[in-house]
């Protein structure tokens, strides 16, 4: 009886480790998906499910003729090298925040409300690699600001601040 006892228990014990370890992993890639960006500061975290514009051609799009989009999502703008980044509004029906990143994913300026319409370019600056927009607002009220950092793969191929 004591054998079956002793055999039980180590059962459950490599069960117990075994889910652990599905779990770890699976917290480490929910943590950088393509589909997803976390973003960290003193004011907390915030993770957006987010659609990708790294072609000419959809980042020529963008967000244009869209009437709405919902409150936890955003598009992420993503360069192949760091570069001078400036947005407009042309054909943007919605508010936007444009939220400005280098290459390590620190974000080092934020264009709050862009009106929609509003042809005169938001620049973010030099040395830039990657843009995410957001609903118009939601980077202030959730404490969004200059240093914050971010989360996602397209920071993979340098000293991210924030590695995946």
């Amino acid at each position: 009886m004591g054998s079956g006892a002793g055999q039980k228990r180590n059962v459950i014990r490599l069960f117990s480790v075994t889910a652990f370890l599905v779990m770890l992993c699976g917290t480490a890639f929910a943590a950088c998906q393509q589909n997803a960006v976390t973003l960290r500061g003193d004011w907390g975290q915030a993770r957006f499910t987010v659609e990708i514009a790294d072609t000419a051609e959809e980042r020529g799009r963008g967000l244009m003729f869209r009437e709405n989009l919902p409150q936890s999502s955003g598009m992420l703008f993503v360069y192949d090298e760091p570069q001078t980044l400036s947005f407009w509004m042309k054909n943007t029906l919605i508010e936007l925040d444009m939220i400005f990143l280098d290459k390590t994913g620190t974000v080092r300026s934020i264009h709050h409300r862009a009106q929609p319409g509003d042809l005169q370019p938001k620049s973010g600056g030099d040395n830039l690699l990657a843009v995410l927009e957001i609903n118009g607002g939601l980077s202030k009220s959730l404490g969004i600001s200059v240093g914050s950092e971010m989360r996602h793969p397209a920071f993979s191929d340098g000293p991210a601040a924030w590695p995946c």
